[in-house]
């Protein structure tokens, strides 16, 4: 959205915000909320939901070639390494 688009960091959270939020939309709100807290710190919606998804089906570590990601979830205590 930012690239394509040019939309501003707070009108992406805005946007995923009001779909999510839609009556006749159905999410795993646990998910939508880790991705918006990611995207709130700086990162990306779907490094965070994928982070969520993962550590809720069981997965011990986060890995990702995203040095960013890796970086945020770090700074919150929770494990995530680099691809290397």
């Amino acid at each position: 959205l930012r690239r394509l688009y040019r939309m501003t960091h707070a009108d992406i959270l805005q946007a995923i915000r009001a779909v999510t939020e839609s009556a006749n939309i159905v999410v795993e709100v646990a998910a939508v909320r880790a991705g918006l807290a990611m995207l709130e710190r700086g990162g990306d919606f779907a490094d965070g939901v994928i982070a969520h998804e993962g550590a809720a089906l069981g997965g011990e570590t986060f890995v990702s070639f995203d040095r960013k990601a890796v970086r945020l979830l770090q700074a919150q205590g929770r494990p995530a390494r680099l691809l290397a």
